[in-house]
């Protein structure tokens, strides 16, 4: 049983979001403060039987600013599940769920108690005199299909069956906050995976008393040391001194009570490495520490599936990036992806989101408004199969900062990339990532595939395109006259996409009156002494002011040439990398790449 979609309205920073899961892994992501965490939390409401009731019931913080509670209204969560005909205890636990044969639902309301509702029906109370006193939360399951999750509202009583929190014990959700004190939890008997580990593997009467025997022998060995005797005796003398003859128990030193269940409590792990043998999680670092306790986590959900007596198991799994350097990231990913265990993580690392299928990816956007648009991406009607394909391979840990960034900048190669934030801060002293804008090399003219993101119910920011007026990809051969399939750039002008394209390539509209001083240098640290006085010459028949307009056109067109000529000749990755040493020596920005920043930041 797995879930297939969340419905959350007016909770939290959540005014009203809707989003499919695909798959058994849903990597939510998005900026600060767009309700990753609030959408993990929604779903521990509806599913969770350890979730403390006491947070059931709201407070005001928990619900939606736009909401005025002094007015009959609702918070709502829904959670939609499927994956579960054909099993015994899943289909048994959703009985009264269901929606279809293979369709269930359960969903959490905090609306006016029923005998609120009469009383505003009988105008008893009057709409505006409402307190949160007058709210309660219920749990109910399945209802009409024809009415969907979202037109669900405050005044429908007939929607589905109370749910039964006894039912929700054999459905195990595992919530993992991003800050947990993992040495704490295994400590812990109560929170300890290895403990439910050890539980799961249901150890058999004779090898438990085998284990209580060695732990009786050891603690008998310890007893007969004259020293350990003697400490305990005062102890026990000491203590029956102080309690008094009323309230006198005896004490003795030992390993544990002889019990399966003190053996149980008092494991602990081990570690070794190159460095150390046998020690314990509290000499580890926090990252390695991490990786130990899911590890521990998933081998119990794994031995509980086996057994065949559960009716469904979830991981809400927040940042699981904390203190996990990058490639222990992809590979904890990695193994969560062969677990088969339903996983919902919310991560701010490009790491874990360049290893996750596209289409596990759930998208939360901050509007201009502050509202939140909530999107699962791979459900774009604008992407087929190959552009997904496509995506799911260009989306590196370095092109995947797109899906985070506030605004977007989609350039089409390294040069642009280089170049363009360092030409920014000289002209402007300013830094563009501190502005809220990316800049995401494609390394190529295929903006189509990306522009489809930016789109209402999508990715619903601002993505400006700053390309050549040929679209020839920068690392195309001259040698060949290749027919390329370049996208209509105004063709993908949306509500949020906007197309800034020069006239010529790069490096000829770099050049510039304002720009040939950085060229220069760049020419002379490149040792090209040729081009470089051809570049000054060019600069003093500028700055003399003897050419009329059409001839600084034509001289302008001929350094640009020069210049493209130069970047070729060194890489133009390379001569962007020098240029950009250099550009503190320019006074203006490219007048197409001037507006693309100037729309980004409007």
């Amino acid at each position: 049983m797995k879930i297939s979609r969340i419905v959350v309205q007016n909770y939290r920073g959540l005014k009203s979001i809707d989003v499919k899961v695909d798959n058994d892994l849903a990597c939510i992501i998005g900026e600060n403060n767009t309700g990753k965490t609030a959408l993990l939390r929604a779903v521990q409401i509806c599913l969770d039987v350890s979730f403390p009731s006491i947070h059931r019931s709201l407070v005001r913080e928990d619900i939606h600013s736009s909401i005025d509670i002094s007015f009959p209204n609702q918070v709502l969560i829904g959670v939609e599940l499927t994956e579960f005909q054909g099993v015994i205890n899943q289909e048994a636990l959703v009985a009264t769920w269901k929606t279809a044969a293979d369709s269930a639902r359960i969903f959490y309301r905090f609306r006016p108690r029923l005998s609120v509702r009469e009383a505003l029906q009988n105008e008893e109370i009057k709409p505006g005199d409402l307190t949160l006193e007058d709210y309660h939360w219920e749990l109910k399951g399945g209802g009409n299909p024809a009415i969907d999750l979202t037109e669900i509202d405050w005044t429908n009583d007939d929607v589905g069956e109370t749910v039964r929190f006894s039912d929700l014990q054999s459905f195990l959700v595992v919530n993992l906050p991003a800050l947990r004190d993992v040495e704490g939890e295994l400590r812990n008997y109560r929170t300890s995976p290895l403990t439910r580990l050890i539980e799961a593997c249901e150890i058999d009467q004779t090898e438990q008393n085998a284990l209580i025997a060695i732990l009786d022998d050891a603690n008998k060995k310890i007893e007969q040391s004259k020293t350990i005797a003697e400490i305990a005796n005062s102890i026990d003398t000491s203590f029956k001194g102080v309690s008094g003859p009323a309230f006198e128990m005896d004490s003795t030193l030992g390993l544990s009570a002889a019990t399966f269940q003190a053996i149980i409590r008092n494991l602990k792990i081990l570690l070794s490495d190159l460095a150390l043998e046998s020690f314990e999680p509290s000499r580890n670092g926090l990252g390695m520490n991490n990786i130990l306790y899911i590890a521990i986590l998933m081998e119990y959900l794994d031995r509980r599936k086996k057994r065949g007596n559960s009716a469904g198991q979830l991981v809400l799994l927040e940042e699981p990036e904390a203190h996990l350097h990058p490639q222990l990231q992809s590979s904890l990913l990695i193994a969560l992806r062969s677990k088969g265990v339903q996983i919902l993580l919310s991560s701010h690392s490009t790491q874990i989101t360049s290893l996750a299928p596209f289409s596990s990816l759930i998208s939360l956007t901050k509007r201009a408004d502050a509202s939140i648009a909530s999107s699962s991406l791979a459900s774009n009607s604008n992407l087929n199969a190959d552009d997904i394909s496509d995506l799911e391979r260009y989306l590196d840990s370095t092109k995947s900062n797109l899906l985070f960034a506030r605004k977007v900048m989609l350039v089409e190669g390294a040069a642009e990339l280089y170049l363009i934030p360092a030409l920014y801060e000289a002209v402007h002293k300013g830094n563009l990532e501190r502005e809220g804008i990316s800049i995401i090399a494609i390394h190529g003219v295929h903006f189509d595939v990306y522009a489809s993101l930016f789109s209402t119910g999508n990715l619903e920011k601002r993505c400006a395109i700053v390309g050549d007026g040929d679209l020839k990809p920068s690392d195309a051969s001259d040698e060949f006259d290749i027919d390329i399939d370049a996208p209509d750039l105004g063709k993908l002008r949306g509500e949020f996409v906007e197309v800034f394209a020069g006239a010529t390539t790069f490096e000829r509209e770099l050049v510039m009156r304002e720009t040939l001083p950085m060229l220069i240098e760049t020419t002379r640290q490149l040792r090209a002494p040729v081009i470089t006085k051809e570049l000054e010459e060019g600069l003093d028949a500028i700055q003399n002011g003897n050419l009329d307009e059409e001839d600084e056109g034509a001289l302008i067109e001929y350094l640009g040439t020069l210049t493209l000529n130069t970047a070729k000749r060194f890489g133009k990755g390379r001569f962007a990398q020098v240029a950009a040493r250099n550009a503190s020596l320019c006074t203006k920005l490219p007048p197409y790449i001037q507006n693309a920043i100037d729309w980004l930041k409007a």
